[in-house]
C-alpha cells in the first residue's frame, strides 16, 4: 500500500511589477535543503540560481515566468513563501548606528518587512516634448550579470557595463507618432541612442535604477554600551537571512 501525499496549503501575493495575484504554496523539506546548501557556499550565482529554481517549483500559477521577474519581485516572493514554510519572523543580528560596532539581536516578523516603492519612481522616462523611454526592470540574472558594480574592472570597462545594464532594460522609445521596441533594435543602435543624451537626460534613467522598490524594514534600538536609541535600516533579502 502506497504511503498517503501530504496536500500543501496555497496562498496569493499580489506582484508589484504586474497586475497579477500569484498563487504559491510552501516550500517543502528537500527544497529547504537545496536552498541552506546555497546559502552556507554564499555565492550570489548560486544562491541566485537556487531561488529560481525553488520559486519555479513553489509558484501555482501559470504564465508566470520567473526568468523575466525583477530582483526585488522575486526576492519579495521568496520572502513570503519562507514565511509561509518556515517561520513568521527571523532572527537577525544588527549593529547599533551611534558607534557603528556594538551587535544587538533584533526579531524580526516577515510581515513587517515591506516592498518600499520610493515616491515619485515610474518606468516612464520623459526625455524631452516629443521623445519617451519605457523602461523595464533588470532580472535577478541581469542585476547579478551587470550589478551595476564589479570591483575587478578598471574605471572605463565599469562605464562600458553601467551602459550595458541600461540597453539591456529599454523596453520602449517613443514618441506621439511612433514608438520602436528594443527587440527590433541592435544593441549598437540602443548605445548609440543613449550616448546621444545630456547629462540631465541620463540622470533621468540612472533616477529609474536607484528608486527601484526594495524589501524594507525600519526599526529602533538601544545600545547596551551606550544606552543611545538609533535607527536601523535593513535592506535587501541577503540582509534578511544574514
Amino acid at each position: 500500500m502506497p504511503l498517503p501525499k501530504v496536500t500543501a496549503p496555497t496562498f496569493e501575493l499580489q506582484l508589484i511589477s504586474q497586475e497579477k495575484k500569484v498563487k504559491y504554496r510552501p516550500f517543502l523539506v528537500k527544497e529547504e535543503k537545496i536552498l541552506l546548501i546555497a546559502l552556507e557556499n554564499g555565492s550570489d550565482a548560486d544562491i541566485s540560481a537556487t531561488l529560481k529554481s525553488v520559486l519555479k517549483s513553489c509558484i501555482i500559477t501559470r504564465g508566470v515566468d520567473v526568468e523575466k521577474l525583477p530582483s526585488f519581485e522575486l526576492e519579495y516572493l521568496f520572502l513570503n513563501i519562507r514565511g509561509k514554510s518556515i517561520g513568521e519572523s527571523v532572527e537577525l543580528l544588527v549593529t547599533c548606528q551611534d558607534d557603528n560596532e556594538t551587535k544587538v539581536p533584533l526579531n524580526v516578523k516577515m510581515s513587517d518587512i515591506k516592498l518600499e516603492v520610493p515616491n515619485g519612481h515610474t518606468d516612464m522616462i520623459k526625455l524631452n516634448n516629443d521623445i519617451n523611454i519605457k523602461m523595464r526592470y533588470p532580472s535577478m540574472q541581469q542585476f547579478l550579470d551587470n550589478n551595476f558594480i564589479v570591483s575587478d574592472m578598471d574605471g572605463a570597462d565599469r562605464i562600458d557595463k553601467a551602459f550595458d545594464a541600461v540597453v539591456d532594460c529599454i523596453d520602449t522609445i517613443f514618441t506621439i507618432d511612433e514608438a520602436w521596441s528594443a527587440e527590433d533594435c541592435t544593441k549598437k543602435e540602443l548605445i548609440k541612442f543613449i550616448e546621444q543624451l545630456n547629462s540631465s537626460q541620463f540622470a533621468e534613467i540612472e533616477n529609474f535604477f536607484a528608486t527601484m522598490p526594495k524589501l524594507q524594514y525600519k526599526t529602533k534600538v538601544k545600545n547596551p554600551k551606550t544606552k543611545k536609541e538609533s535607527e536601523v535600516v535593513i535592506e535587501g533579502l541577503s540582509n534578511f537571512f544574514a
